[in-house]
């Protein structure tokens, strides 16, 4: 399995995978669905708009943050080019899925913008094969290249649901 090592091939990895996998997911296939067509909700548009940008907002800074941790530690997220250790700090420290998690409360927050049960049922869509994925592939690979280490950040840190205080394992 070939590491990422150099801080340059690091970042540069990094951006390149988070253009292939969460640019596809959360901005190629919702801009496909929805055309990225603003949607008349009447008297509640300036709330369901403003819930709508705040889950995008956060879903983008959350995700650029867990992109980020990867190339410090001299890796990307791409399996092809892990890091060398075990990530889990930053926002690692509350949930261990928060690029997945991020990527699809961007694609629910473009459902609310756009107006688009096609977007909503889109997520429920990619929720399903992102934890078939966890499951199936991530989770048997992590404790196989880190054993007792990620055993005991998987017993601590939910997968999905955030703690409410980082863990300090």
């Amino acid at each position: 399995m070939a590491h990422a090592t150099s801080p340059a091939r690091a970042w540069i990895g990094t951006i390149v995978f988070l253009f292939l996998a969460p640019g596809v997911v959360a901005g190629l296939i919702p801009w496909l669905i929805s055309g990225w067509r603003s949607y008349d909700w009447s008297g509640a548009a300036w709330i369901v708009m403003l819930i709508g940008w705040i889950a995008i907002t956060v879903g983008a800074a959350f995700l650029l943050h867990a992109f980020a941790l990867f190339a410090l530690h001299r890796g990307t997220p791409a399996p092809v080019a892990p890091t060398q250790t075990l990530v889990v700090t930053g926002v690692y420290r509350y949930v261990r899925n928060p690029m997945y998690l991020a990527v699809l409360t961007i694609i629910l927050g473009q459902a609310l913008l756009f107006g688009s049960w096609w977007l909503a049922l889109y997520a429920l869509i990619a929720l399903a094969a992102v934890v078939a994925f966890v499951k199936g592939y991530e989770e048997p690979t992590l404790t196989a290249t880190y054993g007792k280490q990620y055993l005991e950040y998987r017993r601590n840190v939910p997968g999905w649901w955030p703690r409410l205080t980082p863990w300090r394992g």
